[in-house]
């Protein structure tokens, strides 16, 4: 077995882990100055909206020998407006004014070919109109709206409304660092960007739904026994699942990543950066909210029912009551036996009852209680040895 996998088996059987549960504070921290930064970054520089969502037109030119410095120059100097100007993979330019109309657009292209020594017939112009462009982001944000809400409902349908509210937290927060993000490096927000942030949402709920399920068989009858906390149960389900989400998560990167940084960057695609770049954040985003937001809330919001404190206060309490058992006890008692951790019985209450140690009155040393029943005395061995008859009894 490969060493990925043994840790992912003893992670499975609660053998190693990480306290991810009982560091959520830290986590929490972070998570809320990763979204401050991002909302932050919307509000002072904004979004970069395609011609999709604003309507103008779009000049695809052939090769040329011009830079993209010198292309946005002539194209704002001849339309007026800013200019997004991309360099393609063949040596052309990809042209992008916004508020541009028909007749202008005529004007610009012939120009442009003009400045760039092109052929104005091997420019390709596309227009896109500005009440077109409001319909799609309208439909965008209903069809973001509607995606939540069902969510929310099939979650608290399948588990419960406390965990269909944390998994509805973190999508929130998947979102709002995929768009901090693209207002921070400049990409255009086009149509692609909206279905990926559809995508890695769908993703984003898939990995929290796997530790969701995970979590559920866990916490089963958790206030019928006095181990485990609700919120040690819970950070059990995310240990369990950790390796499943690492490897998912890396396989979905790679090829995203390939397609952002080769296909985007190296290759000068510029087209897939919208998509790629939505995919790649939010992938990472979704599962890094799955394990550190999504379940630690969860723990949060159950630890607050009464059940649950009543639980914690007595696996607390058997806690210490055998720590303090384990600090007074003899190490061995008269027959050379070490008392062990297992030396506890269940209470009416879930507790422990201590081991009581008793006098047999007859040899003078005492005997170790019974593991089955406090207070149970153990005869010495060497009273009933060699007798034929049972240790302990007289006739």
């Amino acid at each position: 077995m490969s060493r990925l996998g043994s840790l992912g088996a003893r992670l499975y059987r609660g053998e190693v882990g990480y306290d991810f549960v009982g560091h959520r504070k830290f986590w929490y921290g972070l998570s809320i100055l990763i979204t401050i930064t991002a909302i932050v970054g919307v509000v002072v520089r904004g979004l970069n909206m395609g011609i999709e969502f604003e309507g103008g037109a779009v000049f695809t030119t052939p090769k040329t020998s011009a830079s993209v410095e010198q292309t946005t120059h002539s194209a704002e100097e001849i339309s007026g407006h800013t200019a997004i100007v991309q360099a393609l993979g063949d040596g052309g330019m990809r042209v992008q004014i916004a508020s541009v109309d028909t007749e202008t657009s005529t004007q610009v292209k012939e120009k442009l070919a003009e400045e760039l020594h092109v052929n104005p017939e091997k420019i390709d112009a596309q227009l896109v109109g500005p009440s077109w462009g409001e319909q799609i982001a309208n439909k965008a944000w209903q069809g973001l709206g509607i995606f939540m809400i069902l969510v929310v409902i099939y979650l608290a349908i399948a588990f419960e409304w406390r965990m269909a509210l944390a998994a509805l937290i973190a999508l929130i927060h998947d979102i709002t660092i995929t768009v901090g993000v693209y207002s921070l490096v400049g990409f255009e927000v086009t149509p692609g960007t909206v279905i990926g942030l559809l995508t890695i949402l769908g993703y984003s709920l898939y990995d929290t739904v796997v530790v969701f399920d995970g979590l559920r068989e866990g916490s089963k009858n958790v206030t019928k026994q006095t181990r485990y906390t609700y919120s040690e149960v819970a950070n059990r389900s995310i240990n369990s699942t950790l390796v499943r989400s690492i490897n998912t998560t890396v396989v979905a990167l790679l090829p995203v990543a390939g397609l952002l940084f080769i296909g985007g960057g190296m290759l000068g695609g510029g087209m897939l950066n919208d998509i790629a770049l939505s995919l790649f954040v939010g992938l990472a985003a979704g599962a890094y909210s799955s394990i550190f937001i999504a379940t630690p809330l969860v723990a949060d919001f159950k630890e607050r029912q009464p059940e649950m404190k009543a639980l914690a206060k007595r696996v607390h309490a058997k806690r210490l009551k055998a720590a303090e058992r384990g600090a007074h006890e003899p190490g061995d008692d008269q027959d050379g036996e070490q008392a062990g951790p297992d030396d506890e019985a269940p209470d009416g209450d879930g507790g422990v009852r201590p081991t009581v140690t008793v006098d047999n009155g007859r040899d003078g040393g005492p005997a170790a209680a019974g593991a089955g029943v406090a207070g149970q005395r153990r005869q010495p061995t060497s009273r009933g040895r060699g007798r034929g008859r049972p240790s302990g009894k007289r006739r």
